[in-house]
């Protein structure tokens, strides 16, 4: 199966959580009929990305990266490679690279998606449409920062930083549910 297969499997088989999520699953399914290169960073107009809300052991707390370019607190994830074996493959590489923790679990069930754009790294105007999940870190995991954060920060799944966007809301709030 490849990444753009997997993206639209994953996509065809979710059950939104509400009829704004539906809309969206059926809009990023569109763009991808339309896109074979819809996963990847070249393909400009927008390309999915894998993004992934770290909750501890516990469940109670997750894990943020303080975003050099945004500027706020933010889920792990970002950009799918040609190398990674499906879309819950790329979530799960970013969550491990950009939080050092080695045992990351991945629940392969799409938590949210949200769209937004922005100029990434091929530095003009772009969408993300990023397909959010959850993954849970084991008893004791101890993070450490990559070069792709400014801060690294476990927080109160119902204390989240003030100037979080609607994603992220969201995302907390499935990972809550699950």
């Amino acid at each position: 199966m490849s990444l753009h297969s997997s993206a639209v499997e994953v996509l065809t088989e979710w059950q939104a959580p509400n009829p704004d999520q539906d809309t969206l699953r059926h809009a990023v399914l569109a763009f991808l009929a339309a896109r074979p290169d819809g996963c990847l960073r070249a393909c400009v107009p927008g390309h999915v990305t894998g993004s992934a809300l770290v909750i501890d052991h516990s469940g109670s707390h997750a894990l943020l990266t303080l975003h050099p370019r945004f500027g706020r607190w933010l889920q792990l994830g970002g950009h799918c490679e040609e190398s990674d074996a499906d879309i819950v493959a790329a979530a799960l590489r970013e969550a491990t690279e950009e939080s050092g923790i080695d045992g990351l679990e991945i629940d392969p069930t799409l938590a949210a998606l949200h769209v937004h754009p922005v100029t990434c790294s091929l530095g003009v105007p772009t969408r993300h449409l990023d397909m959010q999940f959850v993954v849970h870190a084991p008893a004791g995991a101890e993070f450490a920062r990559s070069d792709e954060s400014l801060d690294l920060r476990w927080w109160p799944l119902d204390a989240l930083p003030d100037d979080c966007d609607h994603g992220l809301i969201q995302l907390a709030a499935a990972a809550r549910n699950r």
